[in-house]
């Protein structure tokens, strides 16, 4: 089913207004190990850096309290 440009503008609109965007620098060839990784867990690209951030987040928050 093709996207009309009032929907493609929509939802570009939907995005900007609720997201903030950041470019992601990897060597080559990282891209593609990491986008396999999350293919094996049943996740996009996007939603494995996103939980990996939390993660991340979330463990060192929990290291500095218990410091």
């Amino acid at each position: 089913m093709a996207v009309s440009k009032k929907q493609q503008a929509s939802v570009h609109k939907y995005v900007k207004e609720n997201y903030d965007r950041l470019e992601l620098t990897v060597p080559k060839g990282k891209k593609a190990a990491i986008k396999e990784h999350a293919d094996t867990k049943g996740e996009s690209l996007n939603s494995f850096v996103n939980r990996a951030i939390d993660e991340t987040v979330e463990r060192d928050n929990a290291q500095e309290g218990s410091q």
